[in-house]
């Protein structure tokens, strides 16, 4: 019965993550599931992890196995096998950690919700942090809408999961308390949890003045896009809607042309050229998405940017998605078995310069890249150079109609948070939106439909505390801050032996 507890509060808690009104839903089940932990032998409390990590990411991520099976071409066992053990296996990390808060509870109801903090913590940073990461989902997530997302400029995404836990694991002690001890925890939680929501939200940066922008969505069936018979249709689209852009900047989804340089020149000669002419003059400029290079040397996962006040620029991705972008050593047979064009790309620099046109510095970002505000961070180093906009291009068209789309614009929100950037999302089947340096989207696309959406951005200066020690010592003041909880925790058990 507890067993399948903990895979039910894990999968409904995913709810937050799209519905953000129900941000309160991940505190609840990690709240139960502290009670669950309560008493029971390491062994037992790492299968309740498990199982509650294992609903968590099934419920949350299932949309991969649309693009194994729909698109990848694999059998439909194999995709859903996939998808169960790849949840299965990042799970193993909140598994070890509820092992060692049973191990090491000491029935002190404060310290003990210090040690799951802590534990919780390095949980969630080990699943964003090894063998590339996978951070989709941390529980700070939720909370983009809560009060307390207003903590996100000072701690991040990690930070806020940490206060999450924390407090869940006060809230689990609330029956083992008396009626009096019950309202004074209580309430000076409510104080806590509600309270920012009184006052006006921190200001860390100032205006650098407003732009105008064309962001386009393309909407073309991911089981279209490379097809030779549909490609000068997508092309000739794409040109227009780029040559006929109304605002001043417009940007484009990933790979919006989806050709290497040489194949392009083939299937629409002139194409390019066209494009470097058109903004070569005048006051516009363009973000495109175009895979670079060629089959010898290497090819990227790039952003052409094309202004007349400064040569063409390129960014290329570098965090690239596993399976899809490359292939982790000893799973080559596993994408033999799917059909994924160009599967392996080089990476760029994880602290590319930005695009600098329009009195803006804007900074691209492609796809799943903006789940790694550390990284984004890097870019913030010297407030002389640090973006004013950040630009994600995206293509979630692998996942079909599915919740993928609303979860990657609240993940997006977030970074906006963090930052105190405005946030410009082109992406093929949505969210398209232009999204405040408060993390509230000004404007967005419907899903699923081609067009243009046109819209003011309002360019931010200066750094948040965030973007200050994340962009120096990226996660490792969190990572000390985790293990020193514990290594307190232990320190104070054995003194009382």
């Amino acid at each position: 019965m507890k067993r399948a507890l903990a895979a039910a509060l894990g999968a409904l808690q995913t709810l937050a993550f799209v519905h953000t009104a129900a941000w309160w839903l991940p505190l609840a089940t990690a709240a139960v599931l502290v009670h669950l932990l309560r008493g029971a032998t390491p062994g037992r409390a790492a299968v309740l992890g498990w199982l509650y990590g294992t609903g968590w990411l099934v419920a949350g991520v299932w949309w991969l196995f649309i693009s194994m099976h729909r698109y990848g071409g694999l059998p439909a066992f194999l995709a859903a096998a996939a998808v169960l053990a790849l949840a299965a296996a990042l799970s193993i990390y909140i598994a070890v950690a509820s092992a060692a808060y049973a191990r090491w509870a000491s029935g002190v109801a404060w310290k003990d919700a210090l040690l799951f903090a802590a534990l919780w913590l390095a949980a969630e940073l080990a699943r964003g942090v090894f063998f590339t990461g996978f951070p989709w989902l941390a529980s700070g997530y939720a909370w983009v809408d809560a009060p307390l997302g207003r903590l996100a400029p000072w701690i991040g995404v990690y930070g806020l999961g940490t206060v999450l836990a924390w407090a869940a694991a006060m809230l689990a002690t609330l029956p083992r308390r008396s009626w009096r001890s019950r309202v004074l925890v209580g309430g000076g939680l409510a104080v806590l949890l509600l309270g920012p929501a009184l006052v006006p939200p921190p200001e860390h940066t100032r205006s650098a003045g407003t732009l105008g922008v064309t962001l386009l969505q393309t909407n073309v069936p991911q089981d279209e896009k490379f097809a030779a018979e549909k490609l000068p249709a997508t092309l000739e689209w794409a040109a227009q809607a780029l040559l006929q852009a109304r605002g001043p900047l417009v940007v484009s989804p990933e790979t919006m042309v989806p050709l290497l340089p040489e194949q392009l020149e083939r299937v629409a000669p002139g194409y390019w050229p066209a494009l470097q002419e058109h903004f070569g003059s005048g006051a516009r400029a363009a973000l495109i998405g175009q895979p670079l290079g060629d089959y010898e040397r290497g090819y990227t996962n790039s952003v052409v940017g094309l202004s007349a006040s400064a040569a063409p620029y390129r960014y290329d991705k570098h965090h690239l998605v596993p399976f899809g972008e490359f292939i982790p050593t000893g799973f080559r047979w596993f994408t033999r078995m799917m059909n994924i064009p160009l599967g392996d790309f080089d990476r760029g620099v994880v602290a590319a310069p930005s695009f600098s046109a329009l009195g803006q510095r804007i900074a691209p970002n492609i796809c799943y890249e903006d789940l790694f505000g550390e990284e984004l961070a890097r870019r913030f180093v010297d407030d002389a150079t640090a973006p004013t906009v950040l630009a994600n291009m995206s293509n979630i068209g692998w996942f079909g109609d599915t919740i993928a789309v609303s979860q990657h614009l609240n993940l997006s929100r977030m970074r906006a948070l963090e930052l105190q950037r405005p946030m410009l999302r082109a992406t093929n089947t949505g969210a398209t939106a232009v999204i405040d340096h408060r993390g509230q989207v000004l404007a967005m696309l419907a899903p699923y439909t081609r067009g243009s959406l046109d819209a003011q951005v309002e360019g931010r200066a200066g750094l948040t505390p965030y973007a200050r020690w994340a962009g120096h010592v990226g996660l490792w003041p969190l990572w000390v801050l985790a293990v020193g909880i514990v290594l307190a925790h232990r320190t104070a058990a054995r003194r009382t032996r």
